[in-house]
């Protein structure tokens, strides 16, 4: 079996053996060598390399072995001069501090005319699943895909039958060879493909050393069991289904009610089931229906694969459709929807502003413009439009909008929360009723009330693209807003402590974590009570000429909506406001759901963090049958953490397009969502150091509101990897004028994060790395 050693000496024994890829001619040699046969060795180079243009790479006992890397910890220098390799030399010896008498110094040429360059990894450093991860660049440059500069990613698994793409196979090829030399220890190559002296393009191995793994090696037969499982349930959710428009379906990450803001990636099996519970099994489709689109009930819009949560957009797709649009209509709908995904699938997180047509707005023959690009007749679209206004007009209507029953019932949600506290009742009878009722008075209305919400953006938008409103009103509307954030940055400079937590003490970071700390829990770590404060500025007043309001009442009365100018700004504003007020009020009854369901726990000997493996169904279960708690919490919990070990593995793209994707895919491009005109240059804040945030630009996984916390401490920006424009952070961050970032996908989001100083252009939709 092939043993590893330094770099230089790996890549001078692979020279025997290697079939897969070429290694470039070097010259190495120890530091003691260089200090005793300078002079020799410097004619041995200028033999061998003659003129040409120099790389001086460290090859340090201390980096590369089975222990450590130490990547990126000495130095190596590029495009050395012949006449200068002797500084080099010295330059890469002094890195090493005080050299050990085997740590050596490789010299080779620089490659010319590199058409790809990057990393490859036979296994995922973070989860030890054999996943082929190839990292690369196009442009030339040999350093890109470790210097932390935008690359392309694919990933395939291990016993995988999708080849990977044609550019990329010799370097699968070259993987595998190493793993076989290796005996199956996990590896980590640089490689580039360029000419060689003759023309002829060649793949070049220019490092190969053991992958350092943090768990155990998953076995390339036990990851296809688990892809295989994914790929029949794929399978057989995307064929035609007789009660579902639409001919096939694709799975996303971010759609609709987007698992990947609220609950993350890989949910443990607690937050997976209540998101399940409370919005994604029923109450979604029964919202949908409320407001006078497709009946989809008794259709779950939210699948996991082994843990792993994914919209059914084509689900969601058919929930945006009015009910009342002919059946032949909707099917070729949902299809030119899908469309349109499948060939923009960056707008993954921007489908009711992007692709569909949900409500009726005053740009909407702009809007419907794709549908007749797209083959739809005059008389078609002129359905749809018809459709889409009855639709708005129900939600939007200043004396009966749906929206105004839903927000009627955060009354009884509150009243009937107090009666159960009051009430003589054990803990699972509190959490059973506390689910039931947030389900029916929480959740359903707030999802009515967050699409008043998204109906209220796109009118508010619409003004903008007509014409009537310049960005600068958007934003200033937007600033206007009264959510709960902003009453509660109020508060949090005139209340108490005991009193500022009574009513905010239930918010957390992760809204359905149970791991994740209360602000009355942890009231120290999310604030700083030495000092209060500072009361914001007044935003700039919002104000609307009389040209524009004759001008928006022409538009409502062109467009037959029912409503008029003083209407329509209500209902804007109370539409966004409501959505966040609905959120607060559902969320103070989940969080004492989790709550009390750690009380029981613990009364049982389970810890906090046990108990996010068990299935909030173990409570329906307990409050009918006469079942022993523990056994069943016990049961729960193993099973849960059982199953959670096989998703920690498990890796698939944003957006699952057919079964192949299971298999292997490349990493698609994001397109965030930026938030103001404005920009910003700051550090990065370090979230751990709550009390040194301010003036920094802060980085948090979620648009969760649970982070509301963090505008008390005067940031300048905001970056999160996920969320959509009409999210919870989207909307806070517009009210404040903040620059923002608002879902930049894992990619952008790792390397903003790891960045010291950012600058954002908001107006330019750009983030420069300045530091």
């Amino acid at each position: 079996m092939f043993q590893f050693s330094t770099k230089a000496q790996t890549l001078e024994d692979l020279k025997a053996h290697l079939k897969n890829a070429s290694i470039v001619p070097q010259v190495h040699f120890s530091v003691e060598a260089w200090r005793t046969g300078r002079a020799d060795l410097l004619d041995t180079i200028r033999e061998t390399f003659a003129e040409r243009t120099l790389i001086v790479r460290s090859s340090c006992q201390r980096e590369d072995s089975e222990h450590a890397s130490n990547a990126g910890a000495f130095l190596s220098l590029l495009d050395v001069a012949a006449g200068n390799v002797a500084d080099a030399i010295e330059a890469v010896i002094d890195a090493y501090g005080t050299p050990e008498p085997g740590d050596q110094v490789l010299v080779q040429p620089m490659l010319s005319n590199v058409v790809r360059a990057g990393v490859a990894f036979s296994h995922d450093p973070s989860t030890a699943a054999p996943y082929r991860i190839v990292n690369w660049t196009e442009d030339g440059d040999t350093t890109a895909a470790t210097s932390g500069k935008p690359v392309r990613s694919w990933q395939q698994a291990a016993l995988s039958a999708r080849p990977a793409p044609g550019i990329l196979q010799p370097v699968m090829a070259l993987l595998e060879e190493l793993l076989d030399l290796a005996g199956g220890q996990a590896v980590d190559v640089e490689f580039a493909v360029a000419p060689d002296e003759s023309g002829i393009e060649r793949l070049w191995l220019l490092q190969a050393r053991p992958l350092i793994l943090q768990a155990p090696q998953q076995r390339p037969e036990a990851q296809k069991q688990l892809l295989e499982d994914i790929e029949t349930v794929v399978d057989r959710n995307m064929r035609p289904h007789p009660f579902v428009k639409g001919a096939r379906a694709v799975f996303g990450v971010m759609p609709d009610w987007n698992p990947a803001e609220i609950i993350g990636l890989r949910p443990r099996p607690l937050a997976l089931s209540l998101y399940r519970e409370l919005i994604t099994d029923s109450i979604w489709a029964y919202q949908r229906h409320n407001y006078g689109y497709r009946n989809l009930r008794s259709c779950p819009l939210m699948l996991h694969f082994h843990g792993l949560p994914y919209i059914d957009v084509r689900l969601s797709f058919n929930s945006f459709v009015p009910a009342d649009l002919d059946d032949s209509l909707a099917d070729r709908l949902v299809d030119y929807y899908i469309g349109r995904l499948l060939d923009e699938p960056a707008l993954h997180d921007k489908i009711e502003f992007e692709i569909v047509l949900s409500c009726y707005s005053l740009d909407i023959d702009t809007r419907q413009s794709a549908l007749q690009n797209a083959g739809f007749s005059d008389r078609e679209m002129l359905s749809i439009k018809q459709a889409l206004r009855r639709l708005t007009n129900n939600i939007i209507d200043p004396k009966k909008g749906l929206w105004m029953t839903d927000a009627a019932k955060l009354d009884t949600l509150e009243r009937r929360r107090n009666e159960l506290f009051a009430a003589d009742t054990t803990a699972i009878d509190r959490i059973y009723w506390l689910l039931e009722d947030t389900k029916r008075y929480g959740t359903l209305p707030f999802a009515g009330l967050a699409r008043a919400g998204f109906v209220a953006v796109q009118l508010l938008r619409s003004l903008e693209q007509v014409g009537i409103f310049t960005s600068r009103d958007t934003d200033l509307f937007m600033q206007s807003v009264s959510t709960v954030t902003s009453r509660m940055t109020i508060d949090r400079a005139k209340l108490a402590k005991p009193v500022f937590l009574q009513h905010y003490g239930h918010l957390r970071p992760g809204t359905y974590d149970i791991n994740s700390l209360r602000y009355d829990e942890a009231p120290d770590f999310y604030f700083d009570w030495s000092q209060r404060p500072e009361a914001a500025e007044a935003a700039p007043a919002f104000m609307v000429s009389l040209e524009q309001m004759r001008a928006i009442a022409n538009l409502l009365e062109h467009h037959e909506l029912s409503t008029d100018p003083v209407g329509l700004f209500d209902f804007m504003h109370a539409g966004i406001e409501m959505r966040e007020q609905a959120k607060f009020a559902f969320t103070r009854n989940l969080s004492d759901i989790l709550s009390l369901l750690q009380d029981l726990g613990e009364q049982h000997g389970f810890s906090r963090d046990e108990l996010s493996y068990c299935d909030i169904g173990v409570v329906k279960e307990l409050q009918i049958a006469a079942l022993g708690t523990r056994d069943v919490l016990a049961r729960s919990i193993e099973s849960g953490y059982a199953r959670y070990q096989d998703t920690l593995k498990l890796s698939l793209p944003p957006l699952l397009q057919s079964t192949d994707d299971i298999w292997g895919f490349e990493y698609p491009g994001i397109s965030p969502n930026f938030i103001t005109q404005g920009s910003v240059t700051a550090p990065v804040g370090d979230l751990d150091r709550h009390d040194d945030l301010a003036g920094k630009i802060v980085c948090i996984p979620n648009a969760d509101p649970g982070f509301d916390w963090l505008f008390s401490r005067n940031i300048a920006g905001l970056i999160t990897a996920w969320g959509g424009s009409n999210s919870h952070m989207a909307i806070r961050a517009g009210e404040l004028g903040m620059p923002s970032v608002i879902g930049a996908g894992e990619a952008n989001y790792t390397k903003w994060e790891a960045a010291r100083v950012l600058h954002i252009n908001c107006a330019g939709k750009l983030v420069d790395v300045i530091e």
